[in-house]
């Protein structure tokens, strides 16, 4: 592994951090919440759009094998769902929405810990898929930090929170990367597009969702294409 690819990893872990040092000063508003939710929407559209799904392409692997480990990311990603929904209704049951609950907390960080391991695929790839990653997640990781302002307790249990979130994509990018250096076209492939299942559940069941569960402002259209576009600006321009 390159120092440099070591460097762009720990980009959305320092991501996470400073979105949970902002939370703890700054606690954004509905809309501004809309918003940011929206622009994530947006780069992480594009980094799969004009990066992973190409890259799939680029590797050649069996069409069967892509097929099966794509629908094996939408069952994973569906059960990381139900299991969500159940903890949330038990801790509402419990009375905890005023906290973070233990189960809830151990989704979030299954969540984050895939989302390592889909960069370190992507740097196992090589080329630019997993710069593209590193960066288009560590916006969705940015709204993380954010997020954990409307659940903890207090500013410093938002920084040890969003710090540990941090570590954990580190330690399962890196992870992913030793596991598949030097796997089959096949074995790459396959993660692959089981990594672009678990962007796609990320963007029509997260981050939209709950985007919009507030009546948005006409301007959060823009907002999605602007995610979009800068980042497909930046792929464009690193040529």
């Amino acid at each position: 592994m390159y120092t440099q690819d070591f460097l762009i990893m720990t980009i959305p872990a320092v991501v996470a951090l400073l979105g949970g040092i902002l939370a703890a000063v700054w606690t954004p508003s509905h809309q501004a919440r809309s918003l940011i939710q929206h622009f994530a929407a947006g780069v992480v559209l594009a980094a799969l759009a004009v990066e992973l799904l190409p890259e799939i392409e680029r590797e050649h692997a069996p069409s069967l094998v892509l097929i099966a480990c794509f629908a094996l990311g939408s069952l994973f990603m569906y059960g990381i769902k139900l299991w969500t929904m159940r903890l949330e209704h038990q801790a509402q049951l419990m009375g905890a929405a005023a906290g973070v609950g233990s189960g809830l907390l151990l989704a979030t960080f299954i969540d984050v810990a895939t989302d390592g391991f889909i960069i370190g695929a992507g740097f196992a790839a090589g080329g630019q898929t997993g710069t593209i990653l590193a960066l288009g997640l560590s916006v969705e990781l940015l709204f993380l930090g954010l997020a954990l302002a409307s659940g903890a307790t207090s500013g410093r249990r938002i920084i040890i929170l969003s710090g540990a979130l941090g570590v954990t994509v580190l330690l399962f990018a890196l992870l992913g990367t030793v596991l598949l250096s030097g796997a089959s076209h096949a074995v790459i492939g396959g993660t692959l597009a089981f990594s672009a299942a678990a962007l796609l559940y990320l963007v029509t069941e997260e981050l939209l969702i709950e985007a919009h569960e507030v009546q948005e402002k006409p301007v959060a259209t823009l907002v999605l294409f602007g995610g979009f576009l800068a980042f497909w600006s930046i792929q464009l321009l690193g040529r």
